[in-house]
């Protein structure tokens, strides 16, 4: 494994600016997420890594080697895309061996053989080693995905949203799945997604990125309760921030403050001013009250046996609010 840097990278396809002076540094062994909507710049920053992609300006390094001028094959990453990238023809086996026999490899077929078998015990598939690739379920084909990269033991893996397209179950089992193989390996990785419960879940650090800049980087705890700006509050935390007039719950804010941010968490119930429930989500392990307070939409959390119902009033109150100004930015 090795450690990744970004210095200054930028890349533009025509008028439209992917990526813009990034300095981004992957540490050897992390568990990386680039967090961010659609055009954010996520997947051009993975294939700028990978090669697919050259930049226009700065300078990429993988294991303090500079790269910008090796092929994708010379730069010893591996890359596991959202679609399966399988043979249908071949087996299981088949398909896990298939990248360990480049000729840039120089793989015996012993060592081959020890590998396919090792990474299908850490994906807990060895019983479908000899199955054709469409005799799996979608699970299994993103699994048999994975291994393929996981057989290389390259500098980084690449995963570019690999569980987007399996069900909700499948994604959350994968999640921990890979977040344990990703720890037993002591591998370097960089995955991208715009769904922030994988980057909580399993990112050692997370990056988030607004319209191909990187705005903050740091632990998903840190990045959760200390964001720089009002955008990167919004991407972390489910349900999502309440961005609300700075001034609506009365004084006590900072001068300069235009909105304040307050995690539904951090809303106290049953004390403070009225505010009408519109509707409650009943999830189990936690309550979700919808309300109307002042004429904005507020969202908080209760006891999962509350007996409050739409229609009643419940009074509410601020605590460990966030604040920030007119351009968006923290003031701490």
């Amino acid at each position: 494994m090795a450690e990744v840097t970004l210095k200054n990278v930028s890349k533009s396809f025509k008028s439209t600016k992917a990526v813009i002076d990034m300095d981004l540094n992957i540490p050897d062994g992390a568990f990386v997420v680039l967090l961010g909507p659609t055009g954010a710049g996520k997947t051009t920053t993975l294939r700028l890594i990978a090669g697919l992609e050259q930049p226009d300006t700065g300078e990429i390094r993988i294991g303090g080697d500079r790269v910008n001028d090796l092929t994708p094959a010379q730069r010893d990453v591996a890359m596991v895309f959202q679609q399966y990238s399988l043979y249908p023809h071949m087996t299981v086996r088949e398909n896990l061996a298939f990248p360990l026999k480049s000729p840039i490899l120089k793989t015996s077929p012993d060592e081959i053989e020890r590998k396919v078998k090792a990474v299908a015990e850490v994906l807990h598939i060895p019983h479908k080693l000899d199955n054709k690739a469409t005799e799996l379920s979608g699970g299994e084909m993103q699994r048999v995905s994975i291994g393929r990269a996981l057989v290389r033991d390259p500098a980084i893996y690449l995963m570019d949203e690999p569980l987007s397209s399996l069900d909700a179950k499948l994604r959350a089992d994968l999640r921990v799945e890979l977040k344990r193989i990703q720890a037993e390996l002591a591998a370097t990785l960089l995955y991208v997604t715009h769904d922030q419960i994988e980057a909580m879940t399993m990112a050692t650090h997370v990056g988030v990125l607004d319209e191909g800049r990187l705005v903050q980087f740091g632990t998903p705890r840190e990045v959760y309760e200390n964001p720089r700006t009002a955008y990167v509050a919004a991407r972390l935390g489910q349900p999502r921030i309440n961005l609300l007039p700075a001034g609506l719950f009365g004084g006590g804010h900072p001068p300069n403050a235009v909105q304040i941010g307050l995690r539904p968490e951090h809303i106290e119930t049953g004390t403070g001013q009225p505010a009408d429930i519109v509707r409650i989500e009943r999830l189990g392990d936690q309550t979700r009250l919808h309300l109307k307070f002042a004429g904005h939409d507020v969202v908080t959390l209760t006891d999962p046996h509350t007996s409050l119902r739409p229609g009643e009033t419940v009074a509410i109150a601020p605590k460990a609010p966030l604040y920030f100004d007119a351009d968006g930015q923290s003031i701490t």
